[in-house]
């Protein structure tokens, strides 16, 4: 699973129409480009490939002010949307997808209703559990990792990566379930102040 389309795809339908520039300025504003792929090349990469896969239609509107080739602007395609929303619900459950990819699902998260964010997140608890279950299978946390030789320090890294993960898991639903944030059909505007200007 790719952190970068999702991104890019999330930016996009954000803004409804937008430029690359526009796009890679506003992930960079979410920091994006340090924990992630989301740097200049691959979100110009990203943007012309699924253009290309019919995922975004791409507009060519002005010249560029720079001289260069005209200004090219992006929107969401349904078969892009369908796709965000696939990538976006997946990433949410997935505990094999990288720290990037839940970074990227959790910025959007907002894009879905409330409920089923929270059921989302409450099968991303239940697999996180079944990994810890499964680990421990061969390893037992309270004989401590030597038990098992410096290879123990990595079924120990699963064990507390799986707790943690949970825990995280079950705080930001917690919050959810409170009130936090204005997720899709509750009126609002979830990303207000979140998006760069122009």
């Amino acid at each position: 699973m790719s952190a970068i389309r999702l991104l890019v795809l999330g930016a996009v339908r954000v803004r409804g129409r937008a430029h690359g520039y526009q796009v890679r300025a506003d992930l960079e504003s979410w920091g994006a480009h340090e924990w992630s792929t989301a740097k200049p090349g691959s979100i110009y990469h990203a943007l012309k490939q699924m253009a290309r896969q019919g995922l975004l239609r791409d507009h060519d509107v002005a010249p560029s002010p720079a001289g260069g080739p005209p200004r090219t602007e992006y929107e969401i395609t349904d078969e892009g949307t369908a796709a965000y929303f696939e990538l976006l619900r997946e990433a949410l459950v997935s505990v094999d997808a990288g720290p990037d990819v839940l970074s990227a699902a959790v910025g959007f998260l907002v894009d879905l209703p409330r409920p089923e964010a929270v059921a989302l997140l409450r099968r991303r608890v239940a697999a996180l559990e079944e990994w810890r279950r499964s680990v421990v299978e061969h390893y037992e946390p309270e004989r401590g990792p030597e038990s098992l030789g410096h290879v123990g320090e990595v079924l120990d890294l699963w064990v507390h990566t799986a707790e943690s993960g949970a825990q995280w898991t079950r705080g930001l639903i917690a919050r959810i379930e409170g009130g936090a944030y204005s997720f899709a059909g509750e009126g609002g505007e979830p990303f207000a102040g979140l998006m760069t200007e122009g």
